[in-house]
């Protein structure tokens, strides 16, 4: 025998185990499926920490609401701050220092619903 033959015959199985199924251990099973459960409960954390940084009390949703709101109470507070110098300004027409006599006619007519008789009224009906 040549080394050359004794390698081939080594090479060679000693029994033939074709006719028997491929068996995975249970120890190769269990590391896959702990590894496919680790992988999957990883998604499912950085999955609930996404959605909660889109969609959160904090978050990018909310952020916009806020923001939005932000510009409507703005626009609302200068409205009120133009309504509230004029009516400052009409009350101080009204303080007994410098009383504007168009304006203390205007309001005493207008609070008892009274006319001039040399005044033109025109009724608008109310519908």
């Amino acid at each position: 025998m040549t080394i050359g033959g004794l390698r081939e015959r080594v090479s060679t199985p000693l029994t033939n185990l074709s006719h028997l199924p491929k068996m995975v251990s249970r120890a190769r099973l269990k590391s896959i499926l702990t590894g496919l459960a680790l992988y999957a409960m990883a998604a499912a954390i950085v999955g609930y920490f996404g959605v909660n940084a889109y969609t959160g009390k904090y978050g990018l949703n909310a952020r916009q609401e806020l923001d939005q709101e932000i510009i409507a109470l703005t626009s609302e507070l200068a409205q009120l701050k133009r309504e509230r110098a004029r009516s400052e300004q009409r009350v101080s027409l009204l303080r007994s220092e410098k009383i504007d006599p168009d304006m203390l006619d205007e309001r005493a007519r207008f609070q008892l619903d009274y006319v001039h008789p040399r005044d033109l009224v025109r009724m608008i009906p109310a519908n």
